[in-house]
């Protein structure tokens, strides 16, 4: 099932009954974001497996959760435009799963997203970027009440340049640590991978 950004009428209605517990948001896990770098982030091998890791333990969880594919629609020519090879999915959706294309950094702003994830679900969140969409996403969701798990190696982002810091470099990973930071610090319950067996489960 695909919801379409800005045609909220032809969205499915998701019935109450049908809430899940938990979710698995799979962020604008992109083609062009786990590229080899430089066109990808710097840790899309590590990155990409582990996202793959979670996801494979999501769909063999009995029940499992529900699965949400966050697609970014990037502008004409940059990698992510509509229809570019770096917009496809890394991982195909099954069926029962669910993709939401978005334009914005916060998932749930102009997407029906919200008809997916009931504020009461638990929500496990891994793909890109940190700093723009995992932390725009991670803050809608506290929001709007959700319980936020963000699972350490399953997100990354790019080398930031410092414009006040006269072009210096900030790695990656160091920016991947101060969002961790921030949004535990903003309710985030922060996972790592040896997490895993357990993600899914109420055990």
């Amino acid at each position: 099932m695909t919801f379409e950004p800005g045609s909220h009428a032809e969205h499915p209605h998701v019935e109450s009954v049908d809430d899940p517990k938990r979710v698995l948001i799979m962020l604008d896990v992109q083609v062009n974001m786990l590229a080899d770098p430089p066109a990808g982030v710097p840790s899309s091998s590590t990155v990409g497996e582990n996202v793959a890791a979670i996801l494979a333990h999501a769909r063999a969880a009995q029940p499992p959760p529900r699965i949400v594919h966050i697609r970014n629609c990037g502008d004409p020519g940059e990698p992510d435009e509509h229809g570019a090879p770096g917009w496809a999915l890394v991982h195909t959706p099954r069926p029962g799963e669910f993709v939401v294309d978005k334009r914005k950094n916060n998932a749930f702003a102009g997407t029906n997203l919200g008809a997916l994830v009931p504020p009461t679900a638990e929500i496990v969140m891994v793909g890109m970027q940190s700093d723009f969409c995992i932390r725009a996403t991670c803050s809608a969701a506290l929001a709007r009440g959700n319980e936020v798990l963000l699972v350490h190696g399953a997100h990354a982002t790019y080398d930031r340049v410092e414009v006040l810091g006269h072009g210096t470099i900030t790695p990656a990973s160091v920016v991947e640590e101060e969002i961790e930071g921030e949004l535990e610090e903003a309710g985030v319950v922060l996972l790592e991978m040896k997490d895993l067996p357990g993600m899914f489960t109420d055990s």
